[in-house]
């Protein structure tokens, strides 16, 4: 909602944001007047919050007020404070829910043979090993030209490569979660057959991925074995030529929106990222989980500090206690390298309204709307159940998103106040401006301007059922702005864990 210069992020929440300077005298969401000057960003008393009372904001507790608070005034430092793992549990509020005639729609996907969903129809060439990379590069580009204009029906060959594979481990950390994010994307539903193509020599052996568990239409050869380079380009045309035959015949048919699953993402942020896309992403994410689809919320690093309010709206005990391992491996894992990962608000951020580490974390919560948390998953594992779920990964978008759509992301949605450029083939990438000005300026870039909630012309949640339109029309074959610019086939980023050697 937008009122008189200012946003309600949530009919929870007993606080809402300046959208610019506020008068004293302006009349406020709920009918007071604002009693104090209240500069943009800042927070504003809409409802009487008594002194110990939590302060709402996003649908959740940000803080206890240190003294009685009356409607119309400014909320700050003077009169809100932190206290973690102590705030109260805030009941879910009338967000955007999904409808009788959601839960009976369906999409337009491709059903594969293990069962899963796919929203695209393309054909993976992934490398075990950097050293077999530009092979796999040489091979999607030459399968591309020679290849695709035959099978209509595909809609791509894509090289899936990396910098790992040897000079590591064969045990470990490491190769268990290289081995699961290729093995993932190798059974990924966005792909109608692989190709994995090998050195012959590496540490990843191509014989550790077996038959089991990835995607039907997989072939395997090492470059030593086919000759070299060259002969290895002209041995994958026959492989792939076969797996076309199959996959070009393949239509799209009516599936279950239940069977979409959603990779949360925001980079490149700004100060309304919290306030325009992520609440309007977490709106639709809301409807997702109505229908009995998949969110996947990621970023462990950067849900720091409001992690255990996503603790409180877990489905079960070991449901908060899994999260809650993930973040505590967090902090000895950067305190082994000298860092940490406190991002207590800054001066900068104070002065532009923040207060508390819990508004800057759920801003990037705010992705996940308000359903409950159903799940707690590991890096580039399977995701399985429905509603929203975690998955751990690091704050660095590519690794983040590597990790999400390896567990089974059929669509990724990524919101941007700078203007991040991406996509991650095979699964297609939609952009979400935050502001109105970058949408603008980088509209070839972007599908979605959630600007328009800051300047009064949309609500969040009618931004969040046009993003969960726009999720059906792209898992449907829309196709996005990355996937129109060619995006995707430099994004493939596994997190690199344990020694180089």
């Amino acid at each position: 909602m937008n009122v008189s210069n200012t946003i309600l992020l949530s009919p929870a929440d007993n606080v809402a944001v300046a959208n610019g300077r506020i008068e004293i005298g302006t009349v406020l969401p709920g009918g007071a007047l604002a009693t104090a000057l209240i500069e943009p960003g800042h927070k504003v008393a809409i409802k009487p919050i008594a002194a110990g009372e939590a302060v709402v904001k996003y649908a959740q507790a940000i803080g206890r007020a240190t003294q009685d608070i009356a409607p119309g005034e400014h909320v700050h430092s003077h009169n809100l404070v932190f206290e973690a793992g102590r705030l109260p549990v805030v009941p879910p509020s009338e967000a955007e829910h999904a409808t009788e005639a959601d839960r009976a729609r369906t999409f337009m996907g491709y059903r594969r043979a293990d069962g899963r969903a796919g929203t695209r129809n393309f054909i993976g060439i992934i490398a075990s090993v950097n050293c077999s990379a530009t092979v796999c590069h040489s091979i999607a580009d030459t399968a591309n030209r020679t290849l695709l204009p035959k099978y209509p029906g595909i809609d791509g060959f894509v090289p899936i490569v990396h910098g790992q594979g040897c000079g590591m481990s064969g045990t470990g950390d490491g190769m268990m979660v290289l081995h699961r994010t290729l093995a993932g994307y190798a059974r990924h539903p966005n792909f109608g057959g692989v190709l994995m193509v090998g050195l012959g020599c590496e540490v990843n052996q191509l014989t550790l991925y077996g038959q089991k568990g990835v995607a039907a239409g997989k072939r395997h050869f090492n470059i030593q074995d086919a000759g070299g380079s060259r002969k290895s380009v002209e041995k994958a045309m026959g492989v792939l030529a076969e797996i076309a035959e199959e996959v070009g015949q393949l239509k799209r048919e009516p599936i279950p929106v239940s069977e979409i699953v959603v990779g949360l993402q925001c980079g490149g942020s700004d100060g309304m990222s919290g306030i325009t896309a992520n609440p309007a992403l977490g709106a639709a994410v809301d409807i997702l989980a109505g229908v009995g689809g998949i969110g996947i919320l990621s970023e462990t690093t950067e849900i720091y500090g409001a992690e255990h309010l996503l603790a409180y709206r877990a489905a079960t005990p070991e449901i908060a206690k899994k999260l809650d391992g993930y973040v505590k491996w967090w902090e000895d894992h950067v305190a082994k390298h000298g860092a940490s990962i406190d991002n207590n608000p800054s001066p900068g951020n104070k002065r532009g309204g923040l207060t508390t580490i819990l508004e800057k974390s759920l801003g990037a919560v705010a992705k996940g709307g308000q359903t409950p948390l159903n799940g707690v998953f590991g890096y580039a594992e399977k995701v399985t159940g429905n509603g929203l779920v975690f998955m751990d990964t690091p704050g660095y978008d590519p690794v983040s998103a590597t990790g999400q759509v390896a567990g089974g992301a059929n669509v990724i949605v990524f919101t941007t106040g700078r203007g991040s450029c991406f996509g991650c083939r095979p699964t297609p990438s939609i952009k979400v401006a935050t502001n109105s000005t970058m949408y603008h300026q980088m509209e070839e870039d972007m599908d979605v301007n959630c600007g328009v909630i800051a300047s009064g012309e949309k609500t969040i949640a009618g931004m969040g059922r046009e993003i969960f339109e726009l999720i059906v029309e792209t898992a449907s074959g829309r196709k996005t702005k990355s996937e129109d610019f060619g995006y995707g086939d430099n994004e493939f980023v596994p997190w690199h864990l344990g020694a180089t050697l």
